[in-house]
């Protein structure tokens, strides 16, 4: 018998009614369902299988509309068979006579057209209901049993539920199965018939909700492949295991073509049928006018449903909404928790409201949104509705704005989009419009640059304020640069500050800082701003808002000027005290600040502030600022070596960058990839460096933005790496260069003269290789930074060569210890530990040689690594690891050890467990605390805390 998927406890209960012999008296079964789940389709299929086996079969659906129309039921059940006996004159005589008698005395009781329907409490005439009996015991006394089925018993009409009670109560005298199914609901009849009747049911089987299971089977069965899970899920949320609806549903998706798979999942509710919509109306009609205002309202406001916001946008008083809840709740359509109200499943809710006329639904939004606002709903329950209000709603722009601004607040700049280009539908004055799209520009920056730009031109256009138009200049000038339009950007700036000049000095200051710091990356403007820079002073800002971005500004100079490390992070410290992206002043100038911060030594510093931009800017949800934060905190990580969290950031920055349409060849795009070239040479992975050098277009000439001076700097790395030394040389010179030009002559940005000497010293040029090494190591020192001193020692030292040079490079060594310059303090131990070696210092070349494995190894850097391993093995070492130090640099010995220490035996103890001698195991933990860097046990568990198993 084929039911429905995944019901075998119904089928079974089912089958044994079908199954039963033709002459047993007395079988009724009542269905019940959980909200209405599936008892049709149950029924339905019962009564397949019972034509099958050649049972007569009486059935009838009951409908709410035709609840008060007399032995309506009953008419249904008896049409076909009274139809069938008036055409068959040569059938059964008596039975005919019984058929004649029942359809005489309907007829009778029949209301006359026109007349009103009898009332619901009239009783009868007892001569119907005996001669409808003896009409069915007419039918079951041909040998075939007869089989009575009722749908929605609940809406049945009081004259039929007078005759089934009739009926059951003499059941046990004739062969006759009685099948009814019960939803939830109201019945317009005589209620005490229908609780008269249900306790007549000898069996009652409830119907619980389809399971997962059972929806993936039924998808699979109705749209004849495997659904996703995620398809699967949707489903079952969307109809609550409702098989009607589940199968009303999934015919849609069929006839849409769609695949059962997770992008179907995501919009699902799409495709509920129009059928679905018809009955559940038909349904919520019947419960009355009150249930029908609420249904609608429900539906309408979605999870903001509740009974005093309803009465608000409705009118009704509050007891008639909580009427009209109940009788929802009655036919199984609605639930409740509390005040908060809610359909049974999201699909009811759709058929609901796509039965709503779109302006009774946008009148419902305003009304909502007024009542919630006045109530001090927060912002993301409010935005829906207003979203959906309708045109010419007075209070409504502000309201939008509001809602944008704190949606950018929480990192939603999608929200404030919507709520921003909403607002510019309706009929704003020319100064709200002008905000409106200066903000709608702002938070387009977050998505999409080129869209931002749009806005942000108009917005700049109709914006007559002084402080708008600066913030709108700036955030114009900004995306243009995203876009490499660095000339038009450089000109909204310089435009904007002349038209605001007279009107506002400090806005118009705080224009031409920014008009400064773009105008120096570009070789073509640098020189025209660069004698205004020298001549700003913190006494123009001193107490207004533009001192912090003008102490940025400062800290640039002064690290372009190489003069005073002490004065760029003063400046820079006083620039950054709201951090690298304040809320109230977001600009590229603090990144300079951060930047210049980084050449002064105080690499830790920089980081923390690099940490908190990065946080910061996944907190507001944009995209513009993480590929910033990401790409800046990436230079931070290169400038002290960290190669794995340069790379990561690097990736993280472009992938940014990407979703917000800043192509891969922007000047924004330049820069983390050129962070990520460098990392992967430092790994030892030349090749990728170079596909992305030439999928990036930085393989040839490059542009006059200063972010190129890097750019080359890196390509002259790589060139080294791939042996091609001339090319590399041209590199270096050519960003020296460039920055010299730039009135940037000091290493602490750029080292180029140190790597362009090792070139020249490369290709057997030793003059012009000593000439420019000296030359960066006397501007290193006046710069006063240990790193920076430390890595023109280094370059001095390999250059030099012999005992001079190995002193060097000792000098180098003991300057970059203590520094967060990691990887530059890797290099010089291994061109020291090699030196040595050489020279014939073994002892010391061997611990330079694993020192310089060990921190490389941590850095990421594998090619220093590589050479200093090389090193040590040219040296008769055979080094077993990668790294001397840390839980990594442990054999498995002493891991064992180790790890038994640790779980609180006694050296002893450890002896006897292991089967060594006491002196074996106190070498090993010695070796142990040594590789760790720790005294003794008490550190031991912490050290080795992620290096011991389970």
């Amino acid at each position: 018998m084929r039911v429905l998927i995944g019901r075998e406890r119904e089928l079974a209960a089912l089958a044994e009614l079908v199954g039963s012999p033709a002459t047993t008296p007395g079988i009724s079964m009542l269905i019940r369902a959980d909200g209405g789940v599936g008892k049709s389709s149950v029924l339905r299929a019962f009564l397949n299988e019972s034509r099958k086996n050649g049972d007569i079969v009486l059935s009838a659906v009951a409908d709410s509309l035709e609840s008060r129309l007399e032995f309506g039921i009953v008419r249904r059940l008896f049409e076909r068979v009274m139809d069938d006996a008036a055409q068959d004159e040569d059938g059964d005589t008596a039975r005919a006579e019984q058929v004649r008698r029942a359809v005489s005395l309907l007829s009778e009781s029949a209301p006359a057209a026109g007349s009103a329907a009898a009332a619901p409490d009239a009783a009868p005439d007892p001569a119907i209901l005996n001669s409808l009996y003896w009409l069915t015991a007419a039918l079951a006394s041909r040998g075939s049993r007869v089989v009575v089925a009722i749908d929605d018993l609940q809406w049945a009409d009081a004259s039929s539920l007078l005759w089934l009670r009739y009926l059951m109560r003499r059941l046990d005298d004739l062969p006759v199965t009685v099948v009814a199914t019960l939803g939830r609901g109201h019945s317009f009849g005589d209620e005490r018939g229908i609780g008269s009747v249900l306790p007549l049911f000898r069996r009652q089987l409830t119907l619980a909700a389809l399971g997962d299971r059972d929806v993936g089977l039924l998808v699979e069965n109705v749209l004849g492949q495997s659904a996703d899970e995620p398809f699967v899920d949707a489903c079952l949320t969307a109809t609550g295991g409702n098989p009607y609806l589940l199968h009303a549903l999934l015919r849609s998706v069929r006839t849409a073509q769609l695949k059962p798979d997770a992008d179907t999942a995501a919009q699902i509710t799409k495709y509920v049928p129009q059928d679905v919509g018809r009955t559940v109306h038909a349904v919520i009609c019947g419960a009355g006018a009150d249930a029908v205002a609420t249904a609608q309202a429900a539906a309408v406001l979605a999870g903001a449903a509740t009974v005093d916001l309803i009465a608000w946008v409705t009118g009704l008083a509050e007891p008639a909404v909580e009427d009209g809840v109940h009788a929802l709740e009655r036919v199984g359509l609605m639930k409740r928790s509390g005040q908060d109200l809610d359909f049974i499943c999201p699909v009811v809710s759709v058929a609901v409201s796509n039965d709503v006329l779109p302006s009774r639904r946008q009148a419902l939004h305003a009304r909502a949104a007024r009542y919630l606002l006045d109530q001090g709903a927060p912002w993301d329950v409010v935005t829906p509705h207003l979203l959906l209000c309708p045109l010419g709603q007075a209070w409504l722009p502000d309201a939008l704005r509001r809602a944008a601004d704190e949606a950018l607040t929480k990192g939603d700049p999608d929200r404030a989009v919507s709520c921003l280009q909403r607002a510019l539908r309706e009929n704003l004055q020319e100064d709200v419009r002008a905000s409106v799209l200066a903000c709608l520009g702002e938070a387009e920056l977050a998505r999409c640059v080129p869209t931002a730009v749009r806005n942000l031109q108009r917005g700049l256009e109709l914006s007559r304020e002084t402080g708008e138009r600066t913030a709108a200049a700036r955030n114009l000038a900004g995306a243009l640069f995203a876009l490499d339009r660095y000339p038009d950007g450089v000109e909204v700036l310089r435009r904007t500050r002349e038209d605001i000049r007279a009107a506002d000095p400090a806005n118009a200051l705080r224009l031409e800082i920014d008009l400064i710091y773009a105008s120096l990356s570009l070789s073509t403007e640098a020189a025209s701003v660069i004698p205004r820079l020298m001549e700003l002073d913190m006494s123009a800002a001193e107490g207004t808002h533009v001192e912090r971005p003008l102490a940025a500004l400062l800290a640039v100079r002064a690290a372009m000027a190489g003069q005073s490390s002490d004065e760029v992070a003063s400046f820079a410290q006083r620039a950054l005290v709201d951090g690298v992206i304040p809320e109230d002043d977001e600009s590229f100038v603090y990144t300079g600040a951060l930047l210049a911060l980084g050449t002064t030594g105080r690499v830790d510093l920089a980081r923390t502030y690099a940490d908190a931009a990065v946080e910061t800017a996944k907190e507001r949800g944009s995209a513009f600022m993480l590929a910033h934060t990401s790409g800046t905190r990436a230079a931070i990580h290169c400038r002290s070596g960290n190669v794995v969290k340069c790379q990561s950031d690097a990736e993280a920055s472009l992938g940014a960058l990407r979703e917000i349409n800043v192509g891969p060849r922007s000047s924004h795009s330049v820069g983390p990839t050129a962070t990520l070239m460098d990392s992967l040479i430092k790994q030892g992975k030349p090749e990728a460096a170079e596909q992305l050098l030439v999928e990036c277009g930085l393989a040839g000439e490059l542009s006059g933005h200063w972010i190129n001076d890097y750019t080359l700097l890196v390509r002259g790395r790589l060139r080294v790496a791939q042996g091609r030394l001339r090319e590399a040389l041209a590199d270096f010179l050519r960003s020296g260069e460039r920055a010299c030009g730039r009135s940037m002559p000091g290493p602490g940005v750029l080292p180029w003269r140190s790597e362009a000497a090792l070139a020249h010293a490369a290709l057997g040029e030793t003059e012009r290789a000593l000439a420019l090494v000296e030359e960066e190591l006397e501007l290193a020192r006046k710069w006063g930074v240990p790193e920076i001193i430390g890595v023109a020692l280094r370059a001095l030292g390999v250059i030099t060569g012999g005992p001079e040079g190995l002193n060097l490079l000792q000098q180098a060594v003991r300057l970059l210890e203590p520094t967060a310059a990691r990887y530059v303090h890797a290099q010089a131990l291994a061109d020291c530990g090699a030196l040595e070696r050489r020279v014939g210092r073994s002892s010391e070349a061997r611990s330079r040689l694993q020192q310089a494995v060990s921190i490389a190894h941590e850095c990421g850097a594998e090619v220093v690594a590589d050479r200093a391993l090389e090193e040590l093995r040219a040296g008769g070492g055979r080094p077993r690891t990668r790294t001397f130090h840390g839980a990594d640099a442990l054999t498995p010995t002493e891991r064992r050890v180790a790890g038994l220490a640790v779980q609180g035996m006694t050296n002893r103890e450890i002896a006897e467990h292991l089967f060594v001698g006491l002196r074996t195991v106190e070498v090993h933990l010695t070796k142990v605390y040594g590789k760790l860097g720790i005294s003794g046990r008490p550190g031991l568990a912490e050290a080795l805390s992620e290096a011991l198993p389970g």
